[in-house]
């Protein structure tokens, strides 16, 4: 497989399928163009898998095809029946799609390097030649089993933490940092033990151990950092791919793989720093422990207002601007139609209406924006944390519907508190804050109580967020 890509129109042809990935991906960095860029990487897809595919040994092609038919068949059930608030636990399910992919290709490489066209040397043995593959082709395979394995078993626990088949705070093993350090040390080790000529056990062992690793180092990850393990696997996957595209001498998949896994990696910085946390800390894991959460809980018996969806209904359409501010709860509760449905009301009533986006609101990168989108908020009236906080002091009512650390002012005054320095949104300079939750006595995914549910300008509306809101709907009337 290694020869045709010496073709040039094969290389002319890898060439514009990633030129169209790089377009796709600048264009998936705004809403606007968001449709555009998923178009062109649809192309760019195409490109590759068609260039893929004529290239190929035709004996194959009938095997090939049925397992596009399969998986394509798959995908369109899929895309039908997901809802969108289930976006989260879908990504990691198929990141881990990816890694196993990356681990199959590389166990089937191992075992039969004459298929895939790998550089082997042949060694003249006693009764017959002995067939060894080259150091750097070792390396490569051992690297790209690795990494899949990590992304494989570290995207099952994060499906399973975001389809709330676990739960969403950490689980924080005696000593996990040393032992993760020993397997990731081991591993190294390991590639370099299988690259030198060792056979056999290495690459096995180096293959269960990443497969243990991926699930200790998601495991300790509580759901308040979900957004930033999600954009983490999804670099994972991307240089897993690209370590298959190594493997199987195809430069589209080592283009592709490089491209998503250095985008991943500098989307997870910057979550990271919306946080005002460092990688490495993610990493560790312990956010949102149930020491946080227990420091927390007491606060609920402080005193606090509540009001109506008919108390609200008015303050809202006195106003003269509105800032909404989604979070999880929204997608919870799939409340974004009924959201943009008062959203229209109250601008038919004069009012100026805008919605504030927290970077790592939700359970992964631009999880509330989707939402929206969905709900056919236009694009012009969503605005990013630094484009909207200075708003908040000339806003007559924030309304927020289920975001809670991400409008903790705790973030700024609390030096004890688990979330201190991460920028979250200044609700709590708005004239009126609507707060929107099911009850008083949760806490958000960091385990910390939120401080704005006891500010003097601030009431509670206790109920589902989608029956509240049609109800506040209603109330317009």
């Amino acid at each position: 497989m290694h020869e045709v890509a010496t073709n040039p129109w094969v290389a002319l042809a890898y060439l514009a399928a990633g030129v169209c990935f790089i377009l796709a991906l600048r264009g998936l960095s705004s809403p606007e163009s968001s449709r555009r860029g998923n178009r062109l990487g649809m192309i760019g897809m195409g490109i590759a898998v068609v260039t893929t595919l004529v290239t190929h040994e035709v004996a194959s092609l009938p095997e090939i095809g049925a397992a596009i038919a399969l998986g394509g068949a798959g995908g369109w059930v899929i895309a039908r029946r997901i809802a969108m608030t289930a976006m989260p636990q879908l990504v990691a399910a198929f990141h881990s799609l990816v890694g196993l992919a990356a681990v199959l290709v590389g166990v089937a490489a191992y075992l039969n390097p004459a298929a895939f066209g790998i550089a082997a040397q042949v060694v003249p043995m006693i009764g017959q030649p002995f067939t060894v593959i080259h150091p750097a082709s070792k390396v490569e395979m051992g690297l790209g089993v690795a990494i899949g394995a990590i992304t494989f078993s570290g995207s099952v626990i994060a499906f399973l933490k975001l389809n709330g088949n676990m739960g969403g705070k950490p689980i924080l093993l005696p000593g996990r940092h040393v032992i993760n350090l020993g397997l990731i040390a081991a591993i190294l080790l390991l590639v370099v033990q299988f690259a030198h000529g060792q056979e056999g056990w290495p690459f096995w062992t180096l293959a269960a151990l990443s497969f243990l690793i991926g699930f200790l180092l998601i495991i300790p990850i509580g759901g308040a950092d979900m957004p930033v393990v999600v954009s983490m696997l999804n670099s994972y996957s991307g240089w897993a791919a690209a370590a298959m595209g190594f493997t199987l001498g195809n430069t589209a998949m080592i283009v592709t793989g490089a491209l998503v896994g250095s985008s991943g990696a500098i989307l997870s910085y910057i979550m990271c720093r919306a946080m005002n946390r460092s990688f490495l800390s993610v990493i560790a894991g312990g956010f949102g422990a149930t020491e946080a959460a227990a420091g927390g809980g007491a606060a609920i018996d402080r005193p606090w207002k509540r009001g109506s969806a008919e108390d609200a209904a008015f303050l809202l359409s006195q106003a003269e601007q509105v800032v909404i501010v989604p979070g999880y709860g929204m997608a919870v509760a799939q409340a974004q139609h009924a959201l943009r449905e008062m959203g229209d009301k109250l601008k038919e009533q004069g009012v100026r209406v805008k919605y504030a986006i927290h970077p790592v609101a939700g359970r992964m990168p631009g999880h509330m924006n989707v939402l929206l989108a969905e709900a056919n908020v236009p694009y012009d009236d969503v605005f990013e944390l630094e484009d909207i906080n200075s708003d908040f002091a000339q806003t007559d009512v924030a309304f927020v519907i289920g975001a809670n650390d991400v409008t903790n002012p705790a973030a700024k005054t609390d030096k004890t508190s688990p979330i201190y320095g991460m920028p979250v949104l200044d609700v709590e300079r708005a004239r009126t804050v609507l707060f929107i939750k099911r009850s008083m006595g949760g806490v958000g995914y960091a385990g910390v109580d939120n401080e704005l549910f006891y500010r003097d300008n601030t009431t509670m509306l206790l109920a589902d967020a989608k029956k509240m809101v049609e109800e506040i709907v209603k109330a317009m009337h």
